[in-house]
């Protein structure tokens, strides 16, 4: 019954890969690894700026200062930046549909409201402009309700090598069976090992339904004693993903909030995928 409420859900987004974007060189790396998903999953691409300055602009105007934006700014500086990054994009992968969208609205506000719409948030770990301390405001309002899959790309990560295997990182929460499937799928869609590290043997029953579920995938599980950080961030210099859980409704609750979510977003050398916690039906947050 969880399973089929899992797929109904999903069934209702989008099959769309949403960026948040503002040009700077977290966000390009968040979108070349975005862009990438899109390509082989056959999702769709949307970079979104959340244009913040409605929401200051009045308290900056009574401060004395040249700095407030021309009339234009929007539509000449923000427009275009936006229209050279979708050209660049269609030529890099021609194959996969990319949009731009420009919203008048908290970065953090944006996204969250967003996640309840698509498959998946694809988000750098620094940014300017658009989304300024992205990792702060993600904690403070997307992760309390953010419902899709959210990946945080470092800006300074490399491509990693094709054949690395995907990690999946597992505690005594209950997201145990979703941060395994997702972590499947993205092993399987990409023709790699699984390997699945934590501490909690409740995990048994999800393992026994991914490897029905998923019989050619190759899966390595070992058990990690204690906060298994450090063990997460070894495991990661030799990923192409690391899988992780939310916590409550929220995709990235848990990432702020939680040492060894922290100390991923610190250390870890390859992009951190965050599950967050099924739905119930009929919840609307």
């Amino acid at each position: 019954m969880e399973r089929d409420r899992e797929k109904g859900a999903a069934a209702m987004r989008e099959k769309k890969i949403v960026i948040g974007y503002d040009g700077s060189p977290a966000a390009e790396a968040a979108l070349t690894w975005a862009l990438d998903e899109a390509d082989r999953t056959g999702m769709r691409a949307e970079l979104m700026y959340a244009d913040e300055y409605p929401a200051w602009a009045p308290a900056a105007s009574m401060v004395p200062s040249p700095a407030l934006r021309p009339s234009d700014y929007r539509a000449r500086v923000i427009g275009g930046m936006l229209d050279r990054a979708v050209t660049e994009s269609q030529q890099a992968h021609p194959q996969v549909p990319v949009e731009a969208t420009t919203v008048t609205a908290l970065a953090s506000t944006a996204l969250a409201e967003r996640s309840s719409h698509v498959g998946l948030l694809v988000l750098g770990t620094r940014g300017h402009a658009a989304l300024p301390g992205l990792v702060g405001s993600l904690s403070a309002a997307v992760g309390a309700h953010a419902h899709c899959p959210v990946v945080v790309v470092h800006g300074a990560t490399a491509p990693g090598t094709p054949t690395a295997p995907v990690v999946a990182g597992l505690d005594h929460s209950s997201l145990a069976p979703a941060v395994l499937r997702f972590a499947a799928e993205q092993a399987a869609g990409r023709g790699v090992a699984l390997r699945v590290l934590g501490n909690q043997p409740e995990a048994d029953t999800a393992m026994a339904e991914i490897r029905e579920d998923f019989p050619g995938l190759q899966i390595s599980a070992e058990t990690v004693p204690g906060e298994p950080g450090e063990a997460l961030v070894a495991a990661g210099q030799t990923a192409q993903l690391l899988v992780i859980g939310g916590r409550g409704h929220g995709a990235v609750r848990g990432l702020l909030l939680g040492s060894v979510s922290r100390h991923l977003l610190r250390h870890a050398a390859c992009p951190i995928a965050i599950v967050p916690e099924a739905v119930p039906a009929g919840d609307p947050s």
